[in-house]
């Protein structure tokens, strides 16, 4: 069976990897210093550096090294490489620190963020990742939204067969009874003209009136059309003497 290594010698203490990529998942707290020290902008990159986010190959361990404060940007800008900045601060209950890579006193580029809420300390996800887990969030909500949708129709779409069915049948059931309807009323109609007496004559017409003929009563468009149009006019007859042939 194979043995387990030895463990190191004292004088040989052993680097802390540096922290990965993604520690999105974790979350740090000391109550004990919490409870010791006051968290402001003096003291928050010392409590900030008990946190596994800390990389220790940073420049901000080597200006402690040097008992010169790890946020003197004065230093920093100096020199190249990793290194921790305070860009926000809302004291005492928001701390937000940027780790950032420097090229030279001002190209830098920004690597990751971290915030401490209150006195626990957190790794704020990349951009990228918050677009994707909103997206895939949304995506799930449109696809369980859709299934539902389609459950509903199928159970819409059978309720209005059976509604048309019933309405077809009731229709059909209401024309029925309609067409019995009026032969009913047809016969007592017909009864009641059989037991009224016969209409009675029109009135005469008063002294002195004498009702047009039928050849006399002429409608208004046909006055108006005798009215319109010329005599007939014979050819030969009716042109006068001076327009008559002359035969030698």
């Amino acid at each position: 069976m194979a043995l387990p290594p030895p463990p190191p010698g004292d004088g040989a203490a052993a680097l802390p990897l540096p922290p990965g990529t993604d520690m999105t998942g974790i979350c740090f707290r000391d109550q004990l210093w919490l409870n010791t020290y006051p968290l402001d902008r003096n003291l928050v990159f010392d409590y900030f550096a008990l946190s596994p986010f800390y990389d220790i190959t940073c420049n901000n361990e080597s200006l402690r090294s040097r008992q010169i404060h790890p946020l003197d940007m004065s230093q920093l800008m100096m020199m190249t490489g990793m290194e921790y900045v305070l860009s926000e601060v809302m004291e005492p209950h928001l701390f937000v620190i940027r780790k950032q890579r420097r090229s030279n006193s001002d190209k830098v580029d920004h690597l990751l963020a971290y915030y401490i809420l209150d006195g626990s300390i957190y790794q704020a996800p990349l951009l990228g990742n918050v677009f994707a887990s909103r997206i895939s969030r949304t995506m799930h909500h449109i696809s369980k939204a859709f299934s539902i949708a389609c459950s509903k129709l199928e159970k819409i779409g059978n309720a209005e067969t059976e509604s048309d069915a019933a309405a077809s049948e009731s229709k059909t059931q209401k024309e029925a009874v309609d067409f019995k309807e009026l032969i009913r009323i047809d016969k007592i109609l017909v009864t009641l003209q059989k037991k009224l007496p016969p209409a009675p004559p029109p009135p005469p017409y008063p002294e002195g009136y004498v009702p047009p003929s039928a050849s006399e009563e002429k409608a208004p468009d046909d006055l108006l059309a005798s009215e319109a149009l010329p005599p007939v006019i014979d050819p030969i007859i009716d042109q006068g003497p001076a327009k008559r042939p002359r035969f030698q």
